[in-house]
């Protein structure tokens, strides 16, 4: 579903250059769910931004259900792929209610029946008719968060780009999400690319695990291995150790 081959990233030019993203090349198949983790500016959100087409000057090859596409994505294209960022309140509109956050992306792409499509996306993430017309300030950190998950769902994607999507909040709410993402993967068979920086949260929803540093790919492995601590590179190891709540128990259901 998500290919990438030898993708980079620089921002600014000359010896100001920063090379945010080198040569990263992986590899999702419908369904999956893969994790990138990695220190803060190793390069993992960035991953996903070039991937979204959010960066127009990336490098390389990258490709959505077999097709190669530019870095100016057609509108077309965007309905497959959506996004959900880290803030939940800075990704939500302050002036717009739920119901004009979700009627967006109906009208842009042109969609119809928009009632049944905008009530069927809350109650997909457990939001009733009475969050419908509330502004971003009115909801709770978690409630926001389900706005914008019931958004990037809206155009029914197959894939879904999740970026940090519980750092934000709670550590009860934090739970709360990981388990809506886990239901909606199972339920509507969608691939997800998720970045964190926590092993234990990545753990919880994705099947391999790939470990950034310095913008490059070092280690791809699996939750289960990295659970029982079977990695190679030193980088991964110290990460494990900088990560104690990482635990078997964590990934039971990934490997069920």
């Amino acid at each position: 579903m998500i290919e990438l081959d030898r993708v980079s990233v620089t921002y600014g030019v000359g010896h100001t250059a920063l090379r945010a993203v080198q040569d990263v090349s992986l590899r999702i198949a419908s369904g999956e769910a893969l994790g990138l983790v990695g220190e803060s500016g190793s390069g993992k959100s960035t991953v996903l931004r070039a991937v979204a087409g959010l960066i127009p000057h990336a490098e390389g090859r990258i490709a959505i259900d077999g097709r190669v596409l530019p870095n100016r994505r057609p509108r077309e294209s965007r309905k497959i792929i959506q996004m959900v960022f880290q803030d939940p309140y800075g990704s939500l509109h302050p002036n717009q209610t739920v119901d004009q956050t979700l009627s967006a992306p109906i009208a842009i792409h042109r969609l119809g029946d928009a009632e049944r499509r905008i009530m069927a996306a809350l109650t997909e993430v457990g939001l009733g008719r009475e969050h419908r017309y509330r502004y971003p300030h009115q909801l709770s950190g978690g409630q926001r968060q389900r706005v914008a998950i019931a958004r990037a769902l809206i155009l029914e994607p197959r894939a879904l780009l999740l970026d940090e999507p519980t750092s934000a909040l709670d550590v009860s709410v934090q739970a709360e999400i990981l388990n809506l993402l886990t239901r909606l993967r199972r339920d509507h068979g969608l691939t997800m690319l998720m970045v964190s920086h926590d092993l234990a949260v990545i753990a919880h929803i994705c099947d391999r695990i790939g470990v950034m540093r310095g913008g490059r790919l070092l280690e791809m492995t699996t939750a289960a291995a990295m659970a029982e601590g079977r990695v190679s590179d030193p980088y991964s190891q110290q990460l494990l150790r900088a990560n104690q709540t990482l635990d078997p128990a964590a990934i039971a259901d990934v490997t069920a």
